[in-house]
């Protein structure tokens, strides 16, 4: 072999032996992929949900169930796409059995629809609330005296449906207020239910259907009405004609420290409460509408005491 082609074939050797020991560019390039795949996975995140979460009892508009497909489904079906109003109670150390009969009822309501002109009534679409139907034993009034029923809870339902109808500027049909007042409405704002003798009633006056949908989420009820048009402007208003102070009930409790005292129940005052809501429309016209009078026996504090 010439000098020549022994220097070419050293030359070509000693730059394959270099090609095979160089692998750092594999290894970055496995590097960069990772990087890669971890900023496509952070992009890919979805936002989480912000839901209103209110401390008191009141109007809402960024609801729970706002991704819910069985919600979205029910908008496409009834054209209902429009969030014509929403409340949420915030349910006030509410017993098990009563809690448990909210939640109940509460997925009862849940995906009904009312057609134009026809009218909604509690009792006939979810009622009645017995022990066969699932309810369990839950608080209720009985005039000045509270007692366990079955449903004891289902008023609940019953009020928060009311004011979404008023926010709605829906047409009231029938509505009674409890004989005492409740913590997590204000005067005026409650509806009682007692299947066979007291309903919650509002007709649909508008010429579409409308959608409820409804969810408790820990102590909120959240119950929302659905169309294809905004309601006008409604803003509640509540004259107290004159009051009751709530009465103070003792009871022992031996088991209490001596002196110690634990508030049960807490009281509220009695009252008469004359309602009313003005309705602004778009065009500027306001009518205010007469709502009633609501009257409540005074609800008793009850003290336990070791004396």
């Amino acid at each position: 072999m010439s000098k020549d082609k022994i220097s070419t074939f050293l030359a070509n050797l000693a730059m394959l032996l270099a090609l095979e020991s160089y692998t750092p560019e594999k290894t970055d390039v496995e590097a960069i992929k990772e990087e890669g795949i971890e900023i496509k996975i952070d992009e890919a995140k979805p936002e989480e949900i912000q839901i209103d979460v209110p401390n008191t009892s009141g109007r809402v508009n960024n609801l729970p169930w706002i991704n819910d497909e069985k919600f979205l489904q029910a908008q496409r079906q009834n054209n209902a796409n429009v969030l014509m109003a929403a409340f949420c109670s915030v349910l006030v150390d509410p017993l098990p059995g009563e809690e448990y009969n909210v939640k109940l009822a509460s997925e009862s309501v849940k995906g009904i629809v009312i057609p134009p002109q026809e009218i909604f009534s509690q009792n006939e679409q979810i009622g009645p609330y017995t022990k066969d139907r699932g309810y369990k034993m839950g608080a209720s009034f009985a005039g000045p005296n509270i007692v366990q029923s079955e449903g004891g809870g289902v008023c609940k339902i019953a009020s928060t449906l009311y004011n979404v109808a008023i926010l709605s500027d829906l047409e009231i049909i029938e509505r009674h207020n409890h004989s005492m007042p409740v913590n997590y409405v204000p005067y005026g704002q409650d509806a009682t239910v007692a299947y066979g003798s007291k309903d919650f009633k509002f007709k649909n006056n508008k010429d579409f259907p409308i959608l409820i949908w409804s969810e408790l989420v820990g102590h909120r009820l959240y119950i929302g009405f659905y169309g294809q048009k905004k309601p006008p402007k409604v803003e509640w208003h509540h004259n107290i004609i004159d009051k009751v102070k709530a009465p103070v009930h003792y009871e022992v409790n031996k088991y209490l420290s001596e002196g110690e005292e634990k508030v049960i129940l807490k009281g509220i005052d009695g009252a008469t409460v004359e309602s009313t809501v003005i309705i602004k429309y778009e065009d500027g016209t306001t009518v205010t509408k007469n709502l009633g009078i609501s009257r409540y026996l005074p609800l008793p504090y009850v003290i336990e005491v070791n004396r």
